[in-house]
């Protein structure tokens, strides 16, 4: 998993608690990244139907309440598929390679379905109070 996801989380937890302070410059500091990399997920989450943004306009604001947006939601935005690649050439004469992927697929079909489960528990609503709570 790329840190695409954990930076779109963040963005959505700023354009919720900071609406009027969401340009991709005050956004990139606090994510302490470059603007262009908020331009880059911010136009994912734009794609995926949970932020709306205009162009040449600061700002931006979420298309629902953060209640209605899991975590799930936004790791399908950003792409990310599932977390386990199982190598592509496993020796076909070796025991243990020819059996390998069928294998670890079993267990890293289990592991992603966990991991998505969780994450669809999980709400932008959660992480804010979870924000909240810790800033004081």
């Amino acid at each position: 998993m790329n840190s695409q996801f954990s930076v779109a989380v963040h963005i959505l937890a700023l354009v919720h608690q900071f609406p009027d302070a969401s340009s991709s410059a005050e956004m990139a500091g606090s994510v302490g990244t470059n603007p262009v990399v908020i331009r880059t997920v911010s136009g994912l989450l734009r794609r995926a139907g949970l932020l709306r943004t205009r162009r040449g306009v600061a700002g931006a604001e979420l298309t629902r309440p953060p209640t209605q947006i899991t975590l799930l939601d936004v790791y399908r935005a950003v792409g990310q598929g599932s977390v386990f690649r199982l190598h592509e050439h496993p020796h076909p004469s070796c025991p243990v390679g020819a059996n390998i992927q069928a294998t670890l697929e079993a267990h890293f079909a289990q592991a992603q379905a966990a991991l998505e489960a969780e994450l669809a528990r999980t709400t932008l609503a959660d992480v804010t109070a979870d924000l909240a709570q810790r800033a004081g």
